[in-house]
């Protein structure tokens, strides 16, 4: 049976939405396998940072190197996705999801690792076993997928990424959230619409050569975020995108809570929406 997106204040439009059936063709081949290959080839070329950063992290506690935090994936199914541990042991403990940037629970060398993205090579193992994509729509904890509307529960019709457009977008989360009184509302309020929407943007657009670009974009974003940020609007553009997700692509506005797609009003709870 073939599914289709439904007409939403995303912008999608209805005759140009492709049935599911294609991603399970030689796109999604091409894709699994070049996943596999760059994950064991990026393993061995970053093996040398694997081994520094797992040394200098357990040497300030004397706890494991990684974090393995439980995400929902393909078609809602839970794995454990690694990371490399940026924050204080049993940091998730509190059941805050969202990080603001003075999160006191990051230590000092887990700052270097968000800011420098290492903290996410470890997630090459996820890929490795088939759990995630090096491009697709991040993966995200059960309490906020359980907040999905019925539209974003499309972005779990495909493995979560390593990285997506919304990663680039949003490379500056924590300091989004850093003076919010409350980080997970914020999140709902201030990046959740539009990260729900880039993610389902890229499903409807998706092939090879887009992966590899974003690719190209994230690496981009670590040298020159600015840069990054003109080519990914340039790349909107050239896909027919709406407007304004052209323009929130480029961050020059301050962010407003909006209604994530599917959604009438502003995230104000945490608890499911009817």
């Amino acid at each position: 049976m073939h599914h289709f997106f439904q007409h939403s204040i995303c912008g999608f439009h209805k005759d140009k939405h492709k049935s599911l059936e294609y991603y399970r063709g030689p796109h999604l081949i091409m894709k699994f396998f070049f996943d596999f290959i760059s994950a064991f080839i990026g393993l061995v070329i970053l093996s040398p940072i694997i081994l520094i950063s797992m040394v200098l992290i357990w040497l300030q506690d004397y706890c494991s190197p990684f974090y393995l935090g439980e995400r929902i994936g393909k078609n809602g199914r839970l794995f454990k996705m690694i990371k490399f541990r940026s924050m204080i042991k049993n940091a998730d403990k509190n059941g805050v999801d969202s990080t603001a940037a003075k999160d006191p629970r990051i230590t000092i060398i887990g700052h270097f690792l968000r800011r420098s993205k290492f903290d996410e090579i470890p997630q090459l193992f996820n890929i490795l076993v088939g759990e995630m994509s090096l491009v697709g729509p991040r993966p995200n904890v059960k309490r906020e997928t359980d907040l999905y509307s019925a539209e974003e529960k499309h972005l779990l019709d495909l493995r979560p990424g390593i990285t997506d457009i919304a990663s680039i977008v949003f490379a500056d989360e924590g300091d989004i959230l850093k003076d919010q009184e409350d980080p997970d509302i914020a999140y709902n309020q201030l990046i959740r619409p539009w990260k729900s929407r880039f993610g389902l943007f890229y499903i409807e657009h998706q092939n090879f050569f887009l992966d590899l670009k974003i690719l190209f974009l994230t690496i981009l974003c670590i040298i020159s975020r600015d840069k990054a940020l003109e080519k990914v609007a340039s790349l909107l553009t050239q896909l027919n995108a709406p407007e304004d997700l052209i323009e929130m692509s480029l961050r020059k506005k301050p962010l407003k809570p909006t209604p994530p797609p599917g959604l009438d009003c502003i995230v104000t709870s945490r608890q499911l929406h009817p």
